[in-house]
């Protein structure tokens, strides 16, 4: 169990862990515990959080630190996902050459435009977060967007036999797993929740949202779920969640 938790420490962020043989023993739980990843990311966003209140920074400064946080904890792993499969989608080619596509380690034009446009709204939506409550809330998201990430690894069709994520699909011991992350995903849920009923509802809402389309376009476009799938999944859930908890804060006052 710890070395399946250093190894998702070790693939899934840049935190510095203890290394680990790199064997597929040691990889049986890691998708388990890659929710943990999103409990030290949202941990770093509450604590950045409280500094921009005690120095009494502006938003727009507490929104970049939150954009950057994220990409500094994982090295932008889910980033570099979320563009390759829009390059792939873009080409509108058929789902040999899509995954062809994805597997190219150069990037195209349209993952620029649309990863441009992609940080430009998470900033803006963070720009709106004020609040210790919103914060925590919007730090839970990291959790249950890698809980939701890792139970789509172990339970969805695979696109290809090869690759990065199945490394770790292949030797997880999936029923564990899956339970391990649903339990990662309801506790954010829960505690979400308690901290902002509608807020916390919402964003769970989201996330379910973001899981249906996912399994069913990744099947469509890809016959199954790959590694960059999943981190295209895992953006897209993180800033559909954070709109989530935007918007219906900015409802409940009106």
């Amino acid at each position: 169990m710890l070395r399946s938790l250093l190894s998702a420490f070790l693939m899934y962020s840049r935190i510095p862990v203890p290394a680990v043989e790199w064997k597929e023993e040691n990889r049986r739980y890691a998708l388990g515990f890659f929710p943990l990843v999103g409990a030290v990311t949202g941990g770093l966003l509450m604590l950045w959080r409280y500094v921009c209140n005690v120095l009494d920074t502006g938003q727009f400064l507490f929104a970049a630190g939150a954009v950057l946080i994220p990409v500094l904890v994982t090295g932008g792993i889910h980033l570099d996902g979320f563009c390759d499969v829009c390059d792939a989608r873009a080409s509108y080619a058929d789902r040999e050459k899509r995954l062809e596509i994805m597997s190219d380690p150069h990037i195209g034009s349209f993952a620029v435009i649309k990863l441009c446009l992609y940080l430009i709204v998470q900033t803006a939506l963070f720009s709106q977060a004020k609040s210790w409550r919103t914060v925590a809330v919007i730090s839970c998201g990291y959790v249950l967007s890698r809980a939701l990430s890792g139970l789509n690894a172990v339970t969805f069709r695979s696109a290809k036999s090869g690759g990065t994520l199945q490394s770790f699909v292949r030797p997880a011991h999936k029923r564990l797993t899956a339970a391990m992350v649903l339990f990662w995903g309801i506790v954010s849920i829960v505690i979400s929740v308690v901290l902002q009923p509608v807020c916390g509802a919402s964003a769970a809402a989201a996330a379910a949202v973001v899981l249906i389309w996912h399994r069913y376009s990744s099947y469509r476009d890809f016959g199954g779920i790959t590694g960059d799938l999943c981190g295209w999944f895992l953006q897209m859930c993180e800033i559909m969640i954070l709109a989530a908890v935007i918007f219906s804060e900015r409802m409940l006052l009106l």
